[in-house]
Parts: structure tokens; C-alpha cells; sequence
């Protein structure tokens, strides 16, 4: 990564206020913002600001080692992509973007079943790092052809999303007008006119549509399109669907977001292999607790006995460490890769990658932390 470009850019931070500049009003809200007057979102920031961790000194010259292995596959660092639907309304072919910053980095990649590029276009791009999120479909057909799908296109680890028992009001996303395809009105146009880039590669790269989805419904008609994602995706899943779900997927299962350590254990003991402790960054239900606070408990509960990843709030290295320190096996952040992608387009997530490790490995040295193991066992205070 270009040094005048960590210069200009040197947090998730900056690219969050560059993406703001480069993309239209209602692409930015449906980006940043949370559910009712994000509260949530607020507080999952907030709480991991709080947390402190002790440093130890007197360590001589060392540089942290960031790789690591979950499920059996080996990553450069502990972090990824959390999966973010509906990418291309923020920037055009973002997951093409990031599967290749997942191919180049080694770092997984996570795919939305609400993305706008298909399977069979991620996968081949990410080599390897490519991990797939489950909307569970009502239709049982559906669901085996999707698993099918991402499992033929190399997804190696399946995340089966929990926290969507029903859309969420997302109201700064209607205030804004947030439509797929985009109404076309006078003020969208000026708010499209006020964005040259973003409307240029969008022209290119055509509206957005759920390209994983077409097989199943007519992805030309997106009255049919929406109506099929209001009745098919969501609202079921249930301990017998995953049950289901545990039966049809032959590698790694990860339910994502646990909030309630009971619940964490009967996923583990039904066969889950991970946890994801989240809550949908703040985007589902406001009166939610932060994540990081969840942490702890959910760790308890479950021990060794299961892979612990963890989202929500993440914004840099530091709170990646200090997700570790609480216990996390791997942390998964989905805004800041996309702030990146909205910033600089296909520059952006390789050089959110880049923030992230070199941001990681700073704390780590200035904790005296040589590996993860001692990252994971510095004192925390809150």
C-alpha cells in the first residue's frame, strides 16, 4: 500500500468521512446508519472505548505476529469481512473489491445471501478465503441449492445469521429514500449529480441487483425481487432449522449473532463449530447490548468447546485487540471495510487490510504482546 495513501488515510476513520464525500446522501445513510436514533450503534463504540488494557514493558526488540488458524486454515491476522448486503448501492462491484483484498491479504471474505454479485462470481476470487452467510430461506430447496452453491464455489465456512428475525426500521434509511433500484425523482438525480464518481461507475456497472438470488425469482422485476426477500428470507430460523442446516453443510457452521450465553451453548450443542457475538452492528434493535460487554460471558459459557468470533463497533486495531483480550478467537468488521471501498474504490479495501494489520501490530508492541497468546492473556480493565 502506497505511503501517500496511509498518510492522507491513516485511519478507518478518514475513510469514513472521504466515503461521506463520494457518495450520494442515500448510499450513505443506508452505509452508516443504525435503528431508531442508533443507539446501539453508539453504545457499541462507546463500550469498547472503555476498555483499557494494561502494557508491560521492558520487552527489547520484537515484531507481533498476527497469523493465526480457525477451523483448520491458516489467516495473516486475526480479522476479516463481516458479510454486507447490498454493497454495490454503496459503491459498484465492492464484493468483487473485497474478495480480491481477501485473496491478497489472506483473509476471509464473507459473502451475503443479500449481496449483488452471485457465487459463482465471489468465489473463484477469493482463492480460498471465501465464507458464505446463510439468510435462512423458508423453502428448503432453496436453502440446500444455496448451501450447495457456495459449497461447489469454494466457501469454506458457513455463517447462518440469527439476528434478522424481521427487517429492521432502519429510519434514517427512510428518511433518506433508500430504494433498489433507486426511484427516480429530481432530488435523487442532484444528489446523484453531486457524486460524478460514484454515478459514473455506477452507470458502468449497471443498478444493483441480488445476483445470488436471480436463479430463484426474476431479478429483472424487483417488485418480484422484494416481494420473494420479504416472504422467503428470515423469520424462520428456528433450533430444528438449524438442526437442518448442521445436517446439509459439511464444514464449519458459525451461528451469528449470540447475544445470550443459554443460547451460545445449545448452538454448540446441537454442532455448531463457532459463536458470532453480535448484533448486526447496531442495526436490528436499538435497546441491544454492546457486544463487547456480551463477550465475556458468552466465552464462559462456552469455554473451548467453540470458536468465538465477534463483531460490532469494530473501527481499528485497538478494538480488534481488545475483542482478543476478551476472549475472542477472531473478529470480523464489515463498516470499515466498506468506508474503505466508498473512499477509494478499488484501492479501499486493501488499504483498510493495511490500517488494520499495521494499526494491530502497534498496539501489540506497545502492550509488549509478541503473539495473539499474549495478547489474549493482558489484563483488561473496563
Amino acid at each position: 500500500m502506497s505511503s501517500e495513501l496511509m498518510n492522507r488515510y491513516p485511519r478507518v476513520a478518514d475513510l469514513r468521512h472521504r466515503a461521506r464525500q463520494r457518495i450520494p446522501y442515500f448510499a450513505w445513510e443506508y452505509l452508516d446508519s443504525g435503528t431508531g436514533v442508533d443507539q446501539c450503534m453508539q453504545r457499541n463504540e462507546e463500550a469498547l472505548a472503555a476498555i483499557t488494557l494494561d502494557p508491560q514493558f521492558m520487552k527489547g526488540v520484537f515484531t507481533p505476529d498476527l497469523t493465526t488458524k480457525l477451523f483448520g486454515v491458516p489467516y495473516a491476522a486475526p480479522f476479516g469481512m463481516s458479510p454486507v448486503g447490498l454493497t454495490a448501492l454503496m459503491w459498484p462491484r465492492a464484493e468483487q473489491i473485497l474478495a480480491r483484498t481477501a485473496a491478497k491479504h489472506r483473509l476471509p471474505y464473507t459473502l451475503s445471501t443479500a449481496a449483488t454479485e452471485s457465487p459463482e462470481t465471489i468465489g473463484p476470487l477469493t482463492d480460498g478465503m471465501g465464507w458464505f452467510q446463510l439468510y435462512p430461506p423458508r423453502n428448503v430447496e432453496i436453502r440446500r441449492d444455496l448451501l450447495q452453491r457456495a459449497s461447489a464455489e469454494g466457501f469454506t465456512t458457513l455463517l447462518v445469521t440469527a439476528d434478522v428475525p424481521a427487517a429492521g426500521r432502519r429510519e434514517r434509511q427512510v428518511r433518506a429514500g433508500v430504494r433498489v433500484p433507486p426511484r427516480i425523482t429530481p432530488l435523487m438525480l442532484w444528489r446523484c449529480l453531486l457524486r460524478p464518481a460514484w454515478s459514473w461507475a455506477t452507470l458502468v456497472a449497471g443498478s444493483p441487483r441480488f445476483r445470488g438470488l436471480e436463479k430463484y425469482v426474476d431479478g429483472q422485476d424487483m417488485q418480484d425481487m422484494f416481494s420473494f426477500l420479504g416472504t422467503e428470507l428470515g423469520g424462520s430460523l428456528d433450533w430444528e432449522y438449524l438442526q437442518g442446516v448442521r445436517q446439509e453443510w459439511d464444514g464449519p457452521l458459525v451461528l451469528k449473532g449470540v447475544l445470550d450465553p443459554a443460547e451460545a451453548e445449545r448452538a454448540v450443542a446441537i454442532g455448531c463449530d463457532g459463536i458470532m457475538v453480535s448484533n448486526h452492528g447496531g442495526r436490528q434493535f436499538d435497546g441491544a447490548p454492546a457486544t463487547i460487554t456480551v463477550l465475556p460471558h458468552i466465552v464462559e459459557a462456552i469455554g473451548n468447546r467453540a470458536t468465538i468470533l465477534f463483531d460490532s463497533g469494530v473501527r481499528g486495531g485497538l478494538d480488534i485487540a481488545r475483542a482478543l483480550a476478551l476472549g475472542a478467537d477472531f473478529v470480523l468488521l464489515g463498516r470499515a471495510f466498506m468506508y474503505g471501498v466508498a473512499a477509494l474504490g478499488r484501492a479501499g479495501g486493501d488499504h483498510v487490510a493495511e490500517i488494520l494489520k499495521t494499526d494491530l501490530e502497534n498496539n501489540m508492541t506497545q502492550l509488549g504482546c509478541g503473539t495473539l497468546a499474549e495478547l489474549r492473556q493482558r489484563r483488561v480493565r473496563r
